[in-house]
């Protein structure tokens, strides 16, 4: 799948949970403000679970990044470790809130 086709399918997924979010704080009979926080916090929680992949992914790097800086490991094995963690890795970002 594109990376492209990934991103889409993240935005519609978080876009479903918002709608669903909209539809049930619409018919709970929780306070405006109460339904506003719920629609907010589902838009969180389905952005928290999108990108879950890309702040392990991040944590992973910079472990490598921490060892190679260390000066431990011979140029060979910096430069093998480096090319075994971008195959297998992917961005990320920091686990907070959106708002």
């Amino acid at each position: 799948m594109s990376q492209s086709n990934a991103n889409s399918e993240r935005y519609i997924k978080i876009a479903r949970a918002c709608l669903r979010a909209i539809n049930a704080s619409a018919t709970s009979g929780e306070s405006r403000e109460q339904q506003i926080q719920s629609v907010y916090d589902a838009i969180d929680d389905a952005f928290q679970a999108e990108f879950q992949d890309y702040r392990e992914s991040v944590a992973v790097m910079g472990s490598v990044l921490e060892r190679i800086a260390s000066g431990q490991l011979s140029g060979d094995a910096a430069a093998d470790l480096a090319r075994k963690t971008l195959s297998g890795s992917g961005h990320n970002i920091e686990q907070k809130p959106i708002h």
